[in-house]
Parts: structure tokens; sequence; C-alpha cells
């Protein structure tokens, strides 16, 4: 499994639906797990500055992380941006081979 960070920015029109956000997030994360079944969660957060979440999340390959980004922009996201996490023990390996 490799690790994966998300990135999401709401559209303007889901801000004006804050106090319906932890329900649109539940049916967000249960359509995830229904179409990524695979897909581990590590920790999910509210951000304050350019994203609104950040989730952090384990998949077997990129285009399962795809797939996580897509349902997010099919639910509200204005932007949903995926980064792959090298955990920072394996990075130093990495370093010794240069």
């Amino acid at each position: 499994m490799q690790t994966f960070i998300l990135l999401t920015k709401l559209s303007p029109e889901s801000l004006t639906k804050v106090k319906a956000r932890p329900e649109l997030g539940r049916m967000w994360l249960e359509q995830v797990k229904a179409k990524c079944p695979d897909v581990k969660f590590i920790s999910h957060y509210a951000l304050l500055g350019k994203y609104d979440f950040m989730d952090i999340y384990e998949a077997p390959d990129v285009e399962t992380a795809a797939k996580v980004s897509l349902i997010s922009l099919e639910n509200g996201a204005f932007v949903a941006e995926s980064l792959i996490a090298i955990p920072y023990k394996k990075f130093s390996e990495l370093t010794k081979e240069i």
C-alpha cells in the first residue's frame, strides 16, 4: 500500500452549506468506501488556509488515489490535489543510492 495525501478546497456553493458539512462528509466517505474498498484512511483534518480539508490514506495504487480525488470533485470539491507520501525512513534510504 502507498500513502497519499488528498488536499481539497470546496466550491463556493459548498461553502454555503457549512452546517451540512458533517453529513456531506459522511456521504463522501461512504462513497469512497463503496467504490474504493481497499482504501484505508489514516486521518482527516479541517484546515485554515489555502485548502479546506486534508485526508491521509493508504491505497494500493495511483489509479485508486485518482478515484478518491474524482469522488471528491463529484461531491463539491472545487480542487482535489493528491500527493504521494514517502515515509521519511524510506526517503533517507533512497538518498544513500544517489
